[in-house]
């Protein structure tokens, strides 16, 4: 390919996806990608019961017919589930039990969810062609650095316009980490760029529904999907990101991708930029719901712990936050799980009358609680008109005695600027395996996944403990 200044946004992201390798990896960012496998993994074992997973589990196994899962080279996992899958089949289903719980790794500058986006894709891909732990390391941060990137420069439009960014943004680069994963050429890279394109989806519409889990899985799914198709050199537009009829304007406000791109050519490399891996870092959720509600929570357990705060003698909450920071929110007054786990209401209330949000805060039955809906109509949100960055949230509470209480919070904990521990991270590696019936197990992986330069990523799977053998939802309506 030619100059920078001739190439397209397609021809750019895949001359960095083809000049990147492991070698220019520190150690760093392979325990970085290490921590998110133990995370999504994690979660995706936690949601295996919910609802929207088991359904995906029927499709995808119905689907297997005759097939034992060797027809794209190897056995391919649904992550803790017996037998060999497809690969798009396997993606799919480790999407859509990872991101049930809203419990998956996030990114403040996407606005959602890279790890969902990606290692469901790159992990079956790998598993299929016996890729080492260096090149799935290498293919994420090739991921991570495209999508947010794209997000920097037109993602608060996109956002605020109703699309699931984890989803739109994240096939795209999704799409771009298995071609690196499987050594594609800059023209197929190019190829699968607009093959994903083709298949970018997700709306906001769907929060608080299974379909928003769904969401993640067909975003995982299509990007393999895409990156399998243009090694068989099914072809695409050179500019699907850029055109007149491309994806910045069509999905955005036709924003220039040049100048988020730049830097992208000498990014890793001795005196270029720092990885966004890097730069922005990974963020792990504490609580398994919207990151949105995540600074509120915060403070209102902090407050809580610190002035002995209970339910009853709190007359009115309210929560003030930056331009947009409420966006994702949208149910006021949740009835179910999943409505639950976009709403700042529930949030508080159930912070004030429990002492904590965790997995079991979002049933139906939790949610339903007289106690707790009579505190969410007692809870009120608004933004400032002022910037959207930098984000901060302020909880106010007004006691029936006593002075108010008032907590505001900007970094938040699991951030890139408060990071887990390893510890930490452990702790919720270990909830979410009890969560899913697996207590006491697990170890054996945390390990192997912290150990990428060593090993191959069928060698890291090989120590997964499996599911137990269960019939139905062990709570309905849970998450």
């Amino acid at each position: 390919m030619t100059g920078i200044g001739t190439l397209t946004a397609s021809q750019r992201i895949a001359c960095f996806s083809r000049r990147l390798s492991p070698a220019m990896l520190a150690a760093a960012d392979f325990h970085q990608v290490g921590r998110a496998l133990i995370d999504t993994v994690g979660v995706t074992l936690a949601g295996h019961d919910e609802p929207a997973a088991r359904a995906v589990w029927s499709y995808v196994a119905r689907r297997r017919g005759n097939t034992d899962g060797t027809a794209t080279g190897g056995q391919v996992m649904a992550w803790g589930r017996a037998g060999g899958f497809p690969v798009e089949d396997a993606a799919l289903y480790n999407g859509v039990a990872g991101h049930v719980l809203d419990y998956d790794d996030v990114s403040s500058p996407l606005r959602g969810h890279p790890s969902i986006a990606l290692l469901p894709a790159l992990v079956s891909l790998a598993q299929a062609r016996n890729v080492d732990g260096t090149r799935l390391a290498s293919a994420y941060v090739v991921g991570f650095e495209v999508m947010v990137r794209l997000a920097r420069a037109m993602v608060r439009e996109h956002y605020a316009k109703g699309w699931h960014a984890t989803t739109t943004l994240g096939v795209i680069a999704g799409a771009v980490a298995c071609c690196h994963l499987l050594g594609l050429s800059e023209r197929r890279t190019v190829n699968a760029i607009g093959l994903a394109v083709a298949q970018a989806a997700g709306t906001r519409g769907n929060f608080g529904t299974m379909a928003k889990s769904f969401q993640a899985g067909h975003c995982s799914a299509s990007a393999a999907r895409a990156a399998i198709l243009a090694e068989l050199d099914i072809d695409a537009a050179e500019d699907a990101l850029d055109g007149g009829q491309g994806f910045a304007r069509l999905y955005g406000g036709g924003e220039d991708l040049a100048q988020a791109l730049n830097g992208l050519e000498t990014a890793g490399m001795p005196g270029g930029e720092a990885f966004e891996l890097r730069r922005s870092g990974i963020e792990v959720k504490k609580y398994p719901m919207c990151y949105a509600a995540h600074r509120a929570i915060d403070g209102m357990l902090d407050l809580r712990a610190e002035h002995g705060l209970r339910a009853e003698s709190v007359e009115r909450i309210h929560v003030r936050a930056n331009r947009r920071a409420l966006v994702p929110l949208i149910h006021g007054r949740p009835r179910t799980g999943l409505e639950a786990k976009f709403s700042m209401q529930y949030a508080m209330a159930a912070a004030v009358l429990d002492g904590h949000v965790g997995l079991s805060s979002f049933t139906d039955d939790a949610v339903s609680r007289s106690d707790i809906q009579a505190l969410i109509a007692r809870t009120t949100c608004e933004e400032d008109q002022g910037p959207d960055l930098p984000r901060w949230n302020v909880v106010e509470i007004t006691r029936k005695s006593g002075p108010a209480l008032t907590r505001r919070v900007s970094d938040l904990r699991g951030s890139s600027s408060l990071p887990l521990t390893d510890e930490e991270l452990r702790r919720k590696w270990r909830d979410c395996l009890a969560y899913a019936g697996m207590e006491g197990q697990g170890d054996d992986f945390f390990r192997a996944a912290l150990r990428l330069e060593t090993v191959s990523v069928r060698e890291i799977f090989e120590t997964l403990p499996a599911l137990p053998a269960r019939a139905g939802c062990a709570a309905q309506g849970r998450g």
